[in-house]
């Protein structure tokens, strides 16, 4: 990762040199007339310079300096879709893309792989376990915030555990917005519903408002979400255009936004458990995906319980 942004600091302290004391070779070479005011390429250069500046105390410690490697990758990224919608509409000859390719293209998916690193890093909670708990070792040790184990409360009742993505993801806001219908979901077909989060034990009533009340299971080092088979998610799964389109739905309706809280990259999912078995799963394929009850207790012969309606 180092010598990526060495390489990619130097290039732009080279390219500042370059427009700074040869101010016409790009244009001559592209056949474009000079600039009225050559001033404004040297200052482009300048910028550049800056940049290479500040990637090479970025080599140093990526990681760190991930805000540096972001800017980096939003330069290169909309230098492209800019120079690049010039081609097309021949404003510019597309002699230029070669220039483009060396000053910016080259560098996006690297810089793009840099940065997921730095998620990875930031957002992430590594394992405390080389070798994740077996269901059973795992029902086993959490236990519920009425004080039993997962393992006793499943010996008597039906239990829909669900996974919670951290607390200030918006589709996590989503979910417990609908809680309570959530709630009188799993009532109806006989279940209890428990959601497990991220959060050292008590703080996620901060979170949960109305709904503290509802049963709940700690899992800051998200062994019990490693446990039920519930991993990290890939770019895709986390950053994929549908993701982008529900979220911006969800904002839309009025769920936000809040701050990291809990592993950023952890998948949620939705479990049907009773006697200390899973009997019925929905994996989250996206960040975007919300339990479906419905869905979940389908293949169950759990029959929905309907309350009389007094006349």
């Amino acid at each position: 990762m180092s010598l990526l942004l060495w390489a990619a600091g130097g290039y732009h302290l080279l390219f500042a040199v370059w427009t700074n004391c040869w101010p016409s070779h790009f244009f001559d070479w592209v056949g474009l007339e000079q600039p009225n005011h050559p001033g404004l390429w040297r200052s482009v250069g300048v910028v550049s310079g800056v940049l290479g500046v500040g990637l090479c105390i970025a080599a140093k410690d990526p990681i760190a300096r991930w805000s540096i490697v972001l800017l980096g990758f939003l330069k290169f990224t909309v230098v492209t879709y800019t120079i690049s919608s010039a081609v097309y509409d021949g404003t510019l000859p597309a002699k230029v893309l070669w220039i483009l390719a060396v000053d910016d293209g080259i560098w996006i998916f690297p810089f793009m792989s840099l940065l997921w690193a730095c998620i990875h890093a930031h957002a992430g909670v590594p394992p405390s376990r080389a070798v994740p708990l077996t269901i059973a070792e795992a029902a086993a040790h959490y236990k519920l915030s009425t004080g039993e184990t997962l393992a006793e409360a499943s010996q008597s009742r039906l239990l829909t555990l669900v996974f919670l993505r951290h607390f200030g993801c918006t589709f996590t806001r989503q979910i417990l917005r609908g809680l309570e219908g959530i709630q009188e979901e799993a009532r109806m077909h006989g279940a209890e519903l428990v959601l497990v989060h991220m959060l050292q034990g008590g703080k996620e009533t901060e979170y949960l408002g109305e709904g503290s009340g509802v049963t709940r299971i700690a899992d800051p080092r998200c062994e019990l979400y490693r446990a039920f088979g519930l991993g990290k998610g890939g770019f895709l799964e986390l950053f994929g255009p549908h993701v982008w389109w529900r979220g911006a739905l969800a904002i839309f309706q009025g769920c936000g936004v809040g701050h990291l809280a809990g592993d950023g990259l952890q998948m949620p999912g939705a479990f049907l458990f009773r006697e200390g078995e899973i009997i019925s799963t929905q994996r989250a394929h996206s960040a975007s995906d919300l339990p479906n009850l419905p869905e979940l207790f389908r293949d169950l012969s759990v029959a929905p319980i309907h309350e009389p309606v007094s006349a």
